[in-house]
């Protein structure tokens, strides 16, 4: 079944970032909506596709990632002034028909992503 699929990793730390905050958002123009907020588990993913279903369409989308609060909140950060706080990713959905997998790797100063499989 086609979905839309995430994971982050924490590269400061080496582990997968476990209850961060993930929003998808659809696109139109100057309009976005948010479809759904979740969460990540322990292994830095989430419990269920972000998409998928009759909510699984072509279009413009953004997933942001709340990872600010995350590192802030990490027994092992020594300094709560982290640099990044909301990272959202603006991609494109272009068939209905194909798997779509973002991942981040985050530390609280840079990420990165790219299209998974």
């Amino acid at each position: 079944m086609a979905s839309l699929t995430t994971h982050i990793l924490d590269t400061a730390n080496g582990v997968p970032a476990a209850g961060v905050t993930i929003e998808i958002i659809k696109v139109s123009g100057d309009k976005r909506v948010t479809l759904r907020t979740l969460k990540t588990n322990d292994d830095g993913r989430t419990n269920s596709p972000v998409l998928a279903g009759d909510q699984y369409i072509p279009g413009v989308y953004e997933l942001v990632f709340h990872i600010g609060e995350y590192f802030r909140n990490r027994d092992s950060n020594a300094d709560p002034s982290v640099f990044l706080d909301a990272v959202p990713v603006r991609f494109t959905i272009a068939s209905e028909d194909e798997h779509y997998h973002v991942p981040l790797l985050a530390s609280p100063w840079s990420y990165s992503t790219y299209r998974g499989s």
